[in-house]
Parts: structure tokens; C-alpha cells; sequence
């Protein structure tokens, strides 16, 4: 490490964890029974546009696109056709084990189970609005 890296790590971010990420759904009813079927978590809270679970200390809010403009305006949502733009890494103990436990919950993967060249083991999938899930060790 650089002085300059180790000076930034000794210091106290503001931004220090991140506390909740929000996904654009077209049905949350189905997106939220997937998230409960293939993460096999809770929903820690819900309304008519939302449904929240809980990743450790990171919230994943799932809301309804006719609720996004409130939230980001003057910005616009995004058209979901354009493609992938982003994925969420979970860590797990075995890569193999986890995708047969997928794929049991009706999971297809995009890809992997695989070794990277970057020295890691993945598998990857997408939810019903098209955001992809890594599984990683």
C-alpha cells in the first residue's frame, strides 16, 4: 500500500457502509416472492409500492416504477431494456453447493459455475427485473 492509500484507510469516511439500495420492479409481487424463495429471506418490511429484506446490514428495497419518480426526480428512470448496468456480489463458503440450492429454487444461471482468472469462483443470475446476482468465493 501507498502512503496515500494507507493515510485514506486510517481515516473515518462518512460513507462508511452502505445502509439500503433501492431496485425499480414492474411486479413487485413476483419479484418479492423470488427474493423470498431464492434468498430464503424474511420481508423485513412492506407497502403497496415496496417490499424491503434484509442482506446483513444492507437493505434491499424493491419498489413499484410508478413510485420511482417520487424518489429520484428531477431525474428519470432509466429504460430497463438498455441492459445490465450492475451486480451484487454475495460471498459464499461453496460456490457449487449454493448453485444445486439454486437451482432447486427454480434458479437458472446466466453463468458458472466457473473459475475467473482474477482467481475467484462465481456463478451468476438474474431476478424477474433483469438485476443480476453473483454468488462468488
Amino acid at each position: 500500500m501507498n502512503d496515500r492509500t494507507t493515510s485514506d484507510a486510517n481515516r473515518q469516511s462518512w460513507a462508511h457502509r452502505i445502509f439500503a439500495i433501492t431496485l425499480f420492479v414492474e411486479e413487485l409481487a413476483t419479484t418479492k416472492t423470488f427474493y423470498q424463495r431464492v434468498f430464503d429471506l424474511p420481508v423485513e418490511y412492506e407497502d403497496e409500492n415496496s417490499a424491503v429484506f434484509k442482506f446483513g446490514a444492507t437493505m434491499i428495497n424493491l419498489l413499484k416504477t410508478p413510485a420511482v419518480g417520487e424518489l429520484i426526480e428531477p431525474a428519470v428512470m432509466a429504460n430497463p431494456a438498455a441492459g445490465a448496468q450492475l451486480v451484487f456480489t454475495i460471498a459464499v463458503d461453496d460456490v457449487d453447493a449454493m448453485c444445486a440450492k439454486l437451482a432447486a429454487r427454480g434458479v437458472t444461471l446466466l453463468n458458472g459455475p466457473m473459475d475467473r482468472s482474477w482467481g475467484i469462483r462465481t456463478a451468476s443470475f438474474q431476478d424477474p427485473d433483469g438485476y443480476i446476482w453473483e454468488i462468488a468465493k
